[in-house]
């Protein structure tokens, strides 16, 4: 679904991602894991189209998108949360995922002067895609609140159901439980694995390595920039050089699944 060759992000002297080459399997759960500084949301940055990449080649879907606007990339079907969940907290729920649609809509500020039939079909598409995304992250009681009064944790999941109103085919999500208790966390990768359940590619940025090696099919590690390591979270859990720059030597082993694919969370 999403291949990166040779991938470099230079700021200045200084190259925040180099030369990564990896792929992202469709339907599958692909975590990229490293300490702090080792470019893991840069590397998102540029997939998603944040930023343009010094080298490098970007394919979604077979699709050469290297250095193309955000925008666009959304519109091929890749959508990114962000670690900072960044929401309108004076609007409603409901009203802030029907904003997430509206790339997928033709309607223009002349349809809106003039109110046509284009503009009230677009509004009524947007509504309801919205009130999936909510049926699907588990908040349509929480549709009418404002989003200020709403828990740290429901707007991780509004996030989660903002990205997935853009209708997207692959979805990237930066340290998706930053911020929230052991129980809510449990509760947010149980929703992850439902995404790539029902067929979404999914990617994501997490230093809670319980989550990481309990929900990924495959692991890329990076640190200083640079890909070390890359396989599942059996190898990666036994890998030399990743104990030794970011898991630690008390980290424990996983076992390769047998039977169910993946580890308790």
């Amino acid at each position: 679904m999403l291949e990166v060759f040779g991938l470099t992000k230079r700021f200045g002297g200084l190259a925040a991602v180099k030369d990564v080459s990896t792929t992202f399997e469709r339907g599958r759960i692909t975590a990229v894991i490293g300490p702090n500084g080792a470019g893991k949301t840069t590397f998102f940055n540029l997939a998603a189209g944040t930023y343009r990449p010094s080298a490098g080649t970007i394919r979604l879907d077979g699709q050469d998108i290297t250095g193309m606007r955000p925008d666009r990339v959304a519109l091929l079907g890749l959508a990114r949360t962000f670690q900072t969940t960044t929401l309108f907290e004076d609007a409603s729920v409901l009203d802030n995922l029907i904003v997430g649609h509206r790339l997928r809509t033709r309607s223009t500020l002349l349809d809106v002067v003039l109110n046509t039939a284009r503009l009230r079909s677009d509004e009524r598409a947007c509504r309801a895609k919205a009130e999936e995304a909510l049926r699907f992250v588990g908040l349509e009681h929480a549709a009418s609140q404002v989003v200020a009064d709403i828990s740290q944790e429901e707007k991780k999941r509004v996030a989660f159901a903002l990205a997935l109103a853009t209708d997207p085919r692959i979805v990237l999500l930066d340290e998706p439980a930053g911020g929230v208790n052991p129980e809510e966390t449990v509760g947010l990768a149980a929703l992850i694995r439902k995404m790539a359940e029902s067929g979404l590619t999914v990617g994501l940025i997490e230093h809670k390595m319980g989550m990481v090696m309990g929900l990924a099919d495959r692991i890329v590690v990076l640190d200083h920039g640079e890909k070390i390591a890359e396989g599942t979270p059996a190898e990666i859990s036994r890998n030399e050089a990743v104990i030794e720059a970011y898991l630690g030597a008390d980290h424990p082993q996983v076992a390769e699944p047998t039977g169910d694919q993946h580890a308790p969370v």
